[in-house]
């Protein structure tokens, strides 16, 4: 047994010093020590060997164990240098390196950030919905008869379960209000679709950024004051803002708003970027029977609710002349906005 380890030894020795290349140093490793190798095998001679030689033999084959799993160590980092010293044989290293562009926001997203932030500043906790909704909470829930156009399939993206693709954020103060009892303030930016067809102000998918007040005491005076604080944040202190007649199921009253400002286009004209109004009292009566209590009771509470187009706001922002060009990906314009 002793001489049979010794030139087990010396022939790993030999036949791992041989190997040139992974595949061979592989079956030479699951020669010797895999599980059906030589050492394993001569491991489990050990029960034939006298008891009173055991002791010497274990320790040589202790020793000629540890002995071949170091020289498969060492070939194994011996090839690993060659390799990479092979791949790298190629390269020159006086060679200038070439330079990676680093990434930047989509303006979209750069102008939602700035749009959140300001909101942040005003209590305002950021909520998000499913883009998959009910009729319930895209429509019934916010005072919008069945005989509504919005709820024509012409107009609206319908799956074949009844379930459509949400019109507004608005759903994402549904799911708000169904959940959380007032106090509630709350910013939902996010996709809608719409049936529109595509063209240089109209997209089937837009981004739309959507607020909703609740709480005990809230009048259009906070409606009011909240809107125009977050427009002259956005667009400077000289901006000019007015509120307009206008109708939502939702809201009630409600308002179209128009704003007048330098950054948008000298500030000589006004333009209409949002609407929005008090939170209709039947929107808290279909909320309440849902919750089944009395935390939405339009005779305790009262709240308003805003919304407003991302795309649109960017266009006039930045003077985008197509809103296809957002979607398109073409690097040329998307470059512009980097910082």
């Amino acid at each position: 047994m002793r001489e049979e380890l010794i030139s087990l030894r010396e022939e790993a020795l030999r036949d791992i010093a041989a190997v040139t290349n992974t595949p061979a140093f592989e079956r030479v490793r699951i020669a010797y020590i895999g599980r059906a190798g030589r050492l394993t095998q001569a491991g489990e001679k050990m029960r034939h060997v006298p008891k009173d030689d055991r002791p010497e033999i274990g320790k040589l084959l202790h020793e000629v164990r540890q002995v071949i799993t170091g020289a498969l160590e060492s070939r194994a980092a011996e090839l690993r240098a060659a390799m990479e010293a092979a791949e790298l044989s190629g390269v020159d290293p006086t060679l200038p390196g070439v330079a990676f562009a680093a990434g930047y926001l989509h303006p979209l997203q750069m102008l939602q950030k700035q749009v959140v932030e300001i909101f942040r500043r005003m209590g305002f906790a950021l909520a998000e919905g499913p883009g998959i909704e009910t009729e319930w909470h895209c429509f019934d829930a916010l005072n919008t008869p069945p005989d509504h156009p919005a709820r024509n399939e012409q107009d609206t993206f319908y799956l074949p379960d009844g379930r459509l693709l949400r019109t507004h954020t608005s759903t994402v103060q549904i799911r708000t209000m169904e959940t959380q009892a007032p106090p509630v303030r709350i910013i939902a930016p996010g996709a809608a679709y719409r049936r529109d067809e595509v063209d240089a102000t109209h997209l089937a998918q837009f981004t739309q950024i959507e607020g909703l007040y609740v709480d005990e005491d809230v009048t259009l005076g906070d409606l009011k004051g909240t809107l125009e604080y977050f427009f002259r944040e956005l667009f400077g202190a000289d901006t000019r803002v007015r509120f307009r007649p206008h109708f939502f199921p939702f809201t009630e009253p409600s308002y179209e708003l128009d704003v007048r400002a330098a950054a948008l286009g000298g500030g000589e004209r006004w333009l209409e970027l949002a609407g929005c109004g008090m939170v209709d009292p039947a929107v808290f009566e279909r909320v309440s029977e849902r919750r089944g209590d009395d935390a939405y009771d339009s005779r305790r509470v009262r709240g308003f609710a805003f919304g407003f187009g991302l795309e649109r706001l960017a266009m006039i922002l930045f003077g985008v002349p197509d809103i296809r060009m957002f979607v398109e990906n073409d690097q040329r314009f998307l470059s512009q906005f980097s910082r």
